[in-house]
């Protein structure tokens, strides 16, 4: 494992997810799991978050559709919360949705709409 790749990445993991959330994973890892940790801290958040070629409020767009048209909602709950961090709006998180609609369908749509309003009221907006 890069060290030094893993704590950039743990910083950007914990800036847009929070730190709650992060440290509650890693102190969760087992023997089983941990190695899936360390792999999506250093690759995911340290290298491919850190690239110059988009800036985060970015990514948080592209993030919301992919999540969608995967319907994932656990972690579209979680990119929720982070497109909030990374300065995104309740109004351009919907229009990611509404676009979402029509390339990957209604019903994964509908599902993201709702997942966000809980996670908008979790964060008293």
């Amino acid at each position: 494992m890069n060290q030094e790749l893993f704590e950039i990445g743990l910083k950007t993991r914990r800036e847009v997810l929070g730190s709650e959330y992060v440290d509650a994973s890693l102190q969760n890892a087992d023997d089983f799991n941990r190695c899936m940790q360390e792999h999506v801290t250093q690759y995911c958040w340290g290298d491919v978050w850190n690239r110059p070629g988009l800036d985060r409020r970015t990514r948080s767009f592209l993030n919301l559709a992919m999540l969608t048209a995967l319907n994932r909602p656990h972690e579209i709950k979680l990119h929720v919360r982070g497109a909030i961090n990374n300065g995104l709006s309740k109004e351009e998180i919907a229009e990611v949705f509404l676009q979402s609609a029509i390339y990957c369908g209604v019903p994964a749509a509908i599902d993201s709409f709702k997942i966000a309003k809980e996670v908008f009221k979790e964060m008293g907006l």
